[in-house]
């Protein structure tokens, strides 16, 4: 049953899910709308025993070490450039961190081998049948899958069209978050140094692979904006407003981003669905509990697509068991991961001087550092997995 599966998305989620059904022994297409797979981007990172044990059983993890960035120490600095407070590489970069683009194309090569991928394309209409779901692309193509799954982020297109518009679904959490790349001409050599006023976090980073390089990040706390999502002059401008008038290095980093081509910039939110499915529509990842920065996204997002695929084959197909079983073993687990998010802004930029000074103070005393690392490691791996037979070998295992 439902061996034809749709999955929208080829970030992290989608391929990864693409990745067990193959050796579950369904046929899985994938749908991504940009026209390739992204290269680049941020680092992710995986912690705790759940994360590393799923990316074990697929054969990833010795590829994925020797990816490794190493981590991504964090140290924040006064105006003058005086360092306030250290963080160590694994309080942002968990057990093992890589690149969100290295990543993405392991899970790509990795599924590739009974995986239809479908670039430039994207999903238009969705029309449930008796016997499977209609799907209309936007080449204006239409075929019929047995499932469709929402593998697409927080910004979900499969969510839209099968639960409804986004606005019920995802809250703004009171900041906003911007980064772009630039030439490294602030003598930064590994990690990133940033530097805080009052609901305002300025930093910029070396370039994991280039040394000559590096990457702005900036956070500000703001109401929800209106603006457009495709027009990135209308977002540089509304970043240059938010941190005007700055000291440090914030003039230079502002002059720098007039210029960006690949400016990243979004609200921090969350995804908060009452069900993950809908008839022979599910969600997987952030689409169905996501949130922007500090949920532990990557990592939830490979473990819920184990679970999914695993139960899929465990019921042969059948949505209805299935899905069920799938949310009920995940949905604790990534609401919990999830909940990390909800600090994210106010940890990166607090709203007061005050605040500022004593997230320096408290973060500076390693017994409490200590404390929550071993909390984010206990977080991650909530869950029981499974272990799901498969039939077919992982790629290069």
């Amino acid at each position: 049953m439902n061996r034809n599966v749709l999955i929208s998305g080829a970030s992290i989620a989608g391929p990864a899910l693409a990745h067990w059904l193959g050796r579950h022994g369904f046929r899985p297409t994938v749908v991504e709308l940009a026209p390739a797979l992204r290269e680049g981007g941020q680092a992710v990172d995986f912690r705790g025993e759940a994360h590393l044990t799923v990316l074990e059983r697929m054969g990833l993890l010795p590829e994925l070490r020797r990816l490794q960035t190493g981590g991504s120490p964090m140290r924040f600095v006064d105006a003058r450039g005086r360092t306030l407070l250290n963080l160590p590489a694994e309080f942002a970069g968990g057990e093992l961190e890589v690149l969100r683009g290295d990543l993405a194309r392991v899970l790509h090569e990795h599924s590739a081998p009974w995986t239809e991928y479908l670039f430039g394309e994207s999903i238009a209409g969705l029309t449930e049948t008796s016997t499977g779901v209609r799907v209309e692309f936007r080449s204006g193509v239409s075929r019929e899958f047995g499932l469709v799954i929402g593998a697409d982020g927080l910004h979900s297109n499969v969510r839209r069209l099968a639960f409804g518009p986004e606005k019920d679904y995802v809250s703004h959490l009171g900041h906003y978050a911007a980064t772009w790349h630039l030439p490294n001409d602030f003598g930064v050599c590994k990690g990133s140094v940033g530097y805080n006023a009052p609901g305002r976090l300025a930093s910029v980073g070396a370039d994991h692979r280039d040394p000559a390089r590096a990457g702005a990040f900036f956070v500000f706390a703001a109401p929800e904006l209106s603006y457009d999502r495709h027009d990135p002059d209308q977002q540089k401008r509304l970043i240059a407003d938010a941190f005007s008038g700055l000291g440090w290095e914030v003039p230079r980093l502002l002059d720098s981003l007039r210029g960006a081509t690949d400016l990243y910039f979004d609200s921090i939110s969350r995804a908060d669905v009452g069900t993950w499915s809908t008839g022979r529509v599910c969600l997987v990842g952030d689409a169905a509990c996501g949130a922007t920065i500090g949920g532990m996204g990557t990592g939830t997002a490979v473990v819920a697509a184990y679970v999914l695929a695993g139960e899929l084959a465990r019921a042969r197909g059948d949505h209805r068991a299935a899905f069920t079983r799938y949310e009920n073993r995940l949905r604790r687990y990534a609401e919990g991961c999830q909940a990390g998010g909800d600090r994210t802004g106010k940890f990166l930029a607090p709203s007061t001087a005050t605040g500022i000074r004593l997230r320096n103070t408290l973060l500076s005393r390693r017994l409490l550092l200590n404390g929550m690392l071993r909390l984010f490691e206990k977080t991650s791996s909530t869950v029981a997995l499974p272990d799901y037979p498969v039939g077919r070998s992982s790629v290069g295992s």
